[in-house]
């Protein structure tokens, strides 16, 4: 009788630890696929270029993909993972650093509103998913379509689709107390837009 209890305990651990090393190593490679583009320590990085630079966040006179950029180039960032989005695996950021070229706007993952600094109001976004994504960044795959977004204070938010809109015109109302033309924010936030 022992016997066959001893058998059944070990069969019963070694299916319990089993499952563990299973569950382990399940987890390991699903965050390896989530989370490589915080856009938290992007916003630090922010906060950083800014202290550094008299207020200022990075501005590029050849489009925003330029100025995220300068947060590598200045090291704050220790590559370029954290200013692409969801899926992008940052050839089109790491090609053009690596050979000094440009980085057309339209082929960025992440869309930076420059020309803003840190006296601008801290609920302006700053940087923003250009395309949502299924649990965004941190839960990439699973659930509900969402962007994240960082606002000027550096913190992160979570907007999803059906929230899109007015949180575009949210922004753009901002931009626009903070000197901006309607049609300039506008070109930032296409989704506020009037329908006609």
């Amino acid at each position: 009788m022992k016997s066959r209890t001893r058998k059944w305990g070990l069969l019963t651990a070694v299916g319990i630890l089993s499952a563990i090393a299973v569950l382990g190593f399940t987890w390991s490679r699903y965050l390896g696929k989530v989370h490589q583009h915080c856009i938290k320590a992007t916003g630090m990085a922010f906060r950083l270029y800014s202290q550094e630079h008299a207020g200022a966040l990075p501005y590029h006179t050849n489009g925003f993909g330029d100025a995220l950029l300068l947060l590598v180039k200045d090291q704050l960032l220790p590559n370029v993972s954290g200013i692409c989005g969801p899926g992008d695996n940052g050839v089109v950021l790491s090609n053009a650093l690596a050979r000094g070229t440009d980085v057309p706007e339209e082929q960025c993952s992440r869309v930076y509103v420059q020309g803003l600094s840190e006296s601008n109001n801290s609920m302006i976004c700053v940087l923003f998913d250009r395309h949502s994504v299924p649990g965004g960044d941190h839960f990439y795959g699973r659930g509900k379509p969402i962007r994240e977004v960082c606002l000027l204070d550096g913190s992160m938010q979570t907007i999803g689709d059906a929230k899109w809109p007015e949180f575009s015109r949210q922004q753009v109302e901002l931009l626009i107390a903070a000197g901006w033309t309607r049609e300039k924010a506008l070109t930032y936030y296409p989704a506020a837009a009037p329908i006609k």
